[in-house]
């Protein structure tokens, strides 16, 4: 009964609220979606939605001209005079007169050639006319699913199965948002969220926003995943090729003409379709553009849409953008998802100039009770009405959130989850108690054995417990676990614990303990993953990892300070013990020797790189990101990661209280990232660290600065930074001055998809240059070019360098493989 009347209090409240309503359809009485409508020489509009429906709502009394208009027909004028009352308009579109007088085309001589110039010469001018503006912005975001598996490679994909239909298709996601939005170009935004809603979470907060849906044609490129260029951008001829389909004129006797874009070619981040240009202001009328996934570089993209359309203002006469869609058309591992988003700008205002305080690092706020509107609010401020699936999918998803929220149901879908096999002995295994927000987890051996020299063959299991705060907004948990470990070489068992818990969400403090007995890697950056290892150590003989045994207990904080502006603090007590070969299995006989553990001398089977001994060691450092841009929510603050600026770690560590002296010291060290955006040229990435040691010369060599070599020709590791390919993992460790810097450069395509046949791979060119400079040494540095994303169709995880490393001299090249996502 409830579903009953919900269904149909949220059916009358569709039907109540709008003031002009109607729908708008072609002659054979087909409905148009997203046609444009607009109340002339201002700057308040809507759009139809997917069934050609519209809603528009009147602030006062008066007479009013509505244009209807939609590209491929007719511009239509309706006068409505309006007393308050409700009124029903429904428009019938006629087909464009589409005229196009014959044109010798040559390569001389091809009018779409110069309308194309002619708004390239005057884009700058009409980009400024809207430079500056404050407006009210709509959106909604809808994702439906489309014969979804029931399964991906082996994992069952049952957490949609109440929200989709027998056909295993219907919405997965829609939302809504209403804002106010103060903008100037090119990416100057504040943006205050007054209504967010999601379907199906009364919590939620949409991620539709402005800054996502800003879009200009009038930009040399429109930043997606990669950045895409634009029709009309500064040479745009190497890109593109132009073909004016036709002409017609607006309702203001103003000339428009289509051009066809095609690309030059399709490897490159360009668009297919129409952008429609007004003749003598050269300014953009309409764009009907697509885009595929793979000249995006996106595998998991099919197609992507972007249509916008402009409305003349005679007043100013400007063109200003008010309605825009999105379409997106994506698919990967069988599961098929068609998406829309649904942009509206009304009530625009154009400032002289705004306040030196416009715009902050805070670039978007969610107002308080944002997500809490109730219904009668979106009926009265919704500028495009919702279709009959969006309606019934707000309805469908309360009543299943609410029941979602019982004690009942959740018990009893943990039930179904906390059911346990025989094979989870192996695998792990995981109970919940959702209700109470706790849950226990068991990580078996299967995921946890490895095999060195110094451990043979090891495996582990954990135990740990979490519980979350039963305020959602609040976010905090706690989490202890614990890891049991036995080394079969050692015949030793080995156990550790740690404590986690989020103290404060919206300082981001974190505070952590932790203690036990473990194996460690000199470098504790862990270059060399214990699945390399033992892969390189049983068929190569080459067991590049070296350990040492930690007996410890430190303390971790780590919170923000202020914007941009993070602390992190620790201490702890080890005690550090050296430990030798005790296994030399092998899976392949070779003739290559296994090395000592002895990262210092490595046919030294009898002295260790260390003697035992105790330390106590404490840091402390900043993270401060310049100009960090972020986001306000009433549960917290949530940092943005893109900037212009580079991003700077300053970081000291002291070891004191030591058994012996000598093993005291100081290390003050820096580290730099700057991540360059060359836009569709491609992005180069900076990191660079440098530090030195204070009385550091007899000190023991866990505390050197270790450098992430790499000798295996293999890296699983999707990132570059700070890693070298060929470096032996100790060579360059040192307890003096240091500086290491690295450039990462990646084409994006701008390169590979000009080279004839080689753009058919598209892939990535990527180049690097690293730099090693420790005191009393001669530097050591490694060139590198090669290939990422490679792979077949969507399916482009891999990655293939050609590395030659300099010291002194040529020193050695080498190929590496890995994996890119």
């Amino acid at each position: 009964m409830k579903q009953i009347l919900l269904f149909f209090f949220s059916l009358f409240s569709f039907l109540s609220f709008s003031q002009i309503k109607g729908s708008v359809s072609d002659k054979a009485g087909n409905p148009i979606p997203f046609a444009n409508i607009y109340i002339k020489d201002t700057y308040l509009g809507t759009t139809t939605n997917e069934a050609g429906n519209y809603e528009m709502v009147l602030k006062s009394n008066g007479t009013y001209i509505l244009l209807f208009q939609f590209l491929g027909y007719k511009t239509h004028k309706e006068t409505v005079k309006f007393d308050g009352s409700k009124q029903t308009i429904n428009v019938v579109l006629e087909e464009e007169d589409f005229q196009l007088s014959e044109v010798v085309v040559s390569a001389k001589n091809n009018p779409a050639d110069n309308i194309i110039k002619n708004a390239n010469a005057n884009r700058k001018i009409n980009s400024a006319k809207t430079a500056r503006f404050t407006a009210d912005f709509y959106s909604r975001g809808i994702f439906r699913v489309t014969n979804l598996p029931k399964s991906i490679l082996g994992q069952k994909l049952d957490m949609f199965d109440e929200v989709i239909d027998s056909s295993r298709s219907g919405i997965l996601y829609l939302s809504e948002t209403v804002s106010k939005i103060t903008f100037q170009k090119p990416d100057k935004m504040k943006e205050v969220i007054v209504a967010s809603k999601v379907s199906g979470n009364d919590n939620g907060f949409s991620f539709n926003n402005a800054a996502s849906a800003n879009f200009d044609f009038y930009e040399n490129t429109l930043e997606f995943d990669l950045d895409a260029i634009s029709p009309i951008a500064d040479g745009s001829f190497n890109y593109y090729k132009y073909k004016l389909e036709s002409t017609f004129f607006d309702e203001n006797n103003q000339l428009i003409n289509k051009i066809k874009v095609t690309p030059s070619r399709n490897s490159e981040p360009t668009f297919t379709g129409y952008i429609y240009i007004v003749e003598d202001s050269w300014a953009i009328y309409a764009a009907d553009l697509s885009i595929t996934g793979l000249q995006l570089q996106n595998p998991g993209l099919n197609l992507l849409t972007l249509k916008q359309s402009f409305s003349y203002n005679g007043l100013n006469k400007t063109w200003n953008k008010n309605t825009q869609t999105l379409d997106i058309d994506a698919g990967l591992f069988g599961v098929n998802i068609d998406g829309r988003f649904t942009y509206v700008y009304s009530n625009f205002e154009f400032p002289e100039t705004f306040a030196k305080k416009t715009f902050t690092n805070e670039v978007l706020r969610f107002e308080e009770n944002a997500n809490k509107k109730e219904d009668t609010f979106w009926e009265t401020i919704r500028p495009v009405p919702l279709t009959v699936e969006e309606s019934t999918d707000y309805v469908k998803k309360e009543i299943l959130q609410e029941k979602k929220k019982s004690k009942v149901y959740l018990d009893s879908i943990d039930t179904k989850r906390n059911k346990f096999r025989l094979t989870d002995i192996l695998n792990g295994y995981t109970y919940s108690n959702s209700y109470n927000k706790q849950y226990f987890t068991y990580n078996g051996p299967i995921l946890n054995t490895s095999y060195n020299t110094v451990q043979g063959w090891n495996t582990a299991i954990g135990f740990s417990y979490t519980k979350r705060s039963p305020q959602e907004e609040e976010r905090k948990y706690f989490n202890v676990s614990t890891n049991i470990g036995y080394s079969f070489g050692e015949e030793k068992f080995r156990a550790n614990a740690r404590l986690n818990t989020l103290i404060d969400f919206k300082s981001r403090t974190y505070l952590s303990f932790s203690g036990g007995s473990d194996v460690k890697q000199f470098n504790a950056a862990e270059p060399i993953s214990k699945l390399e290892n033992t892969i390189s150590t049983l068929y190569f003989h080459n067991n590049f990892m070296k350990l040492y045994e930690k007996n410890y207990i430190a303390a971790n904080l780590s919170t923000q300070i202020k914007n941009g502006v993070n602390f992190y603090a620790g201490i702890d007590y080890s005690e550090r013990k050296p430990l030798f070969n005790t296994s030399y299995d092998y899976f392949i006989r070779s003739n290559d020797e296994f090395s000592s553990n002895n990262p210092l001398d490595l046919n030294n089977f009898t002295t260790a790189a260390i003697e035992r001994h105790n330390l106590v060691k404490a840091n402390f450092g900043l993270n401060i990101r310049f100009a960090q841009k972020f986001i306000t929510r009433p549960d917290g603050k949530f940092n943005i990661g893109e900037n212009k600026f580079p991003t700077v770690f300053l970081g000291y560590e002291q070891g004191f209280a030591s058994n012996d002296s000598k093993y005291n010291f100081g290390h003050a060290f820096t580290k730099v990232n700057y991540d360059l955006d060359l836009k569709n040229k491609g992005e180069l990435v900076i990191d660079s660290k440098a530090g030195t040691f204070i009385n550091g010369d007899n000190i023991s060599f866990v505390d050197y600065k270790h450098f992430n070599g790499n000798q295996t020709h293999v890296n699983f590791n999707s990132s570059t930074n700070f890693q070298y390919g060929l470096l032996p993992y100790y060579s360059q460790s040192t307890n003096d001055s240091y500086l290491e810097t690295h450039f990462n450069y990646a084409d994006k395509g701008f390169i590979m998809n000009k080279i004839p046949l080689l753009n058919k791979l598209k892939t990535n060119l990527v180049a690097g240059f690293k730099n090693l400079a420790v005191a009393d040494r001669k530097p050591y540095q490694e060139f590198s070019i090669g290939l990422k994303n490679l792979g077949f169709g969507k399916y482009r995880f891999l990655r293939i360098d050609y590395i030659r490393a300099y010291q002194n001299g040529y020193q050695g090249d080498g190929v590496l493989f890995g994996l890119s996502f």
